[in-house]
């Protein structure tokens, strides 16, 4: 079963992406970490009900990959969007299985956190990028329970795509979050969050 995790904005710079975050919040982001195979790096912020949201960016001061990076990030060119939703599995290998659309094992670590990805072998998810990404953590202090969510909660995440009711025929039988909607139309994410000073939408 497919479960919610995480959200990510893409920026063309990890500043330009932390800013649009922090903008629709009003709430700083944390640190968070480089990742060496796909050189990229982020910052993090917790968002109820376990889970959290990134902000990701190409890492100027990283070896560029020999392979594409994930989420399609060498491509990504404009202003700084809520552009990619996670899902989480408890087993990669079989949720591959039943969606091989999703990409290839790809096996990950960063001081204390394990985990696995399905990345595309050309970076990019299907369904123009709209496809969930799929992880499995390695171990129970997964990034959405333990990183503070400064009296956020995510109310509702829509997924915007022409082929939308391809992409429910594929994930209904295995997505269990009921906060995730979808509808027909230009590609894209829209995540409407509560804060302390009220509702607003992410994009």
């Amino acid at each position: 079963m497919l479960e919610l995790d995480h959200i990510a904005v893409l920026g063309e710079t990890l500043e330009e992406a932390a800013a649009h975050l922090e903008a629709a919040v009003n709430l700083p982001l944390l640190p968070g970490g480089k990742h060496a195979r796909f050189g990229t790096h982020n910052r993090l912020l917790g968002l109820a009900p376990e889970i959290y949201m990134e902000a990701i960016a190409i890492d100027p001061a990283a070896e560029r990959p020999k392979e594409p990076r994930w989420f399609w990030l060498d491509e990504f060119r404009g202003p700084a969007r809520l552009d990619k939703w996670i899902c989480r599995v408890k087993d990669l290998d079989a949720a591959l299985d039943a969606l091989p659309m999703a990409g290839r094992r790809v096996d990950l670590e960063r001081g204390d956190l394990r985990w696995s990805m399905a990345v595309p072998q050309d970076g990019l998810q299907a369904f123009d990028g709209l496809f969930p990404a799929l992880i499995q953590w390695h171990s129970d202090l997964m990034p959405g329970r333990v990183l503070p969510a400064g009296g956020l909660e995510l109310k509702q995440l829509t997924v915007s795509h022409p082929d939308a009711d391809a992409m429910i025929d594929l994930l209904a039988p295995v997505l269990r979050s009921p906060l995730v909607t979808f509808a027909t139309g230009k590609s894209g994410l829209t995540a409407r969050i509560a804060t302390p000073q009220g509702e607003v939408e992410l994009t």
